[in-house]
């Protein structure tokens, strides 16, 4: 597997160590207020061996986030039919320690342009009311292209709306 390294962030594979960690990041709320609910220890272990699949097939996916040697969150790519096609999808999540200072930016930058050494086109998406997120796709060149409701029936009402962007390779040259 490949690892990705910024001027700050490294993402990387994942190891047993990034367990907790991660665990301790999907069980906060505020992290998670753009999700249907925080994930237990299970859930988010059965997250990281669904991740370590999607490398083992592709051979790239939801890197570990490294800063400064800890464990930050996550950042990658995952392949989603959430919009009725199976598309690449760019994502990140960190632990809240480590908003606010650019890292999801540069880190969302990097897998970004990993994607589309991939496929054409790679997709994004997120709750309507996670402004943060959607603001980064558009500080890393995507473009809006639509809102839609997610499929999933289970979501709640405030969850239900998203909007959807997208890079491609002859975009962001």
């Amino acid at each position: 597997m490949e690892e990705l390294q910024t001027t700050r962030v490294l993402l990387r594979s994942w190891s047993d160590d990034d367990l907790e960690p991660f665990a301790e990041m999907c069980a906060d709320p505020v992290v998670m207020a753009h999700f249907p609910a925080t994930l237990t220890r299970a859930e988010s272990d059965a997250t990281v061996a669904r991740v370590r699949a999607h490398f083992a097939e592709h051979g790239y996916g939801l890197w570990a986030v490294e800063v400064d040697g800890v464990f930050a969150g996550w950042t990658g790519l995952s392949w989603s039919d959430v919009t009725g096609t199976r598309e690449l999808e760019v994502g990140w999540r960190l632990a809240r320690a480590f908003w606010g200072r650019g890292l999801a930016t540069e880190a969302a930058e990097a897998a970004l342009a990993y994607g589309l050494e991939q496929v054409t086109t790679v997709v994004s998406f997120t709750a309507m009311t996670n402004e943060r997120s959607w603001r980064l796709m558009e500080r890393i060149g995507m473009r809006r292209e639509r809102e839609f409701d997610h499929p999933r029936a289970d979501l709640p009402e405030r969850l239900r709306r998203h909007v959807l962007y997208t890079a491609d390779r002859v975009r962001l040259r």
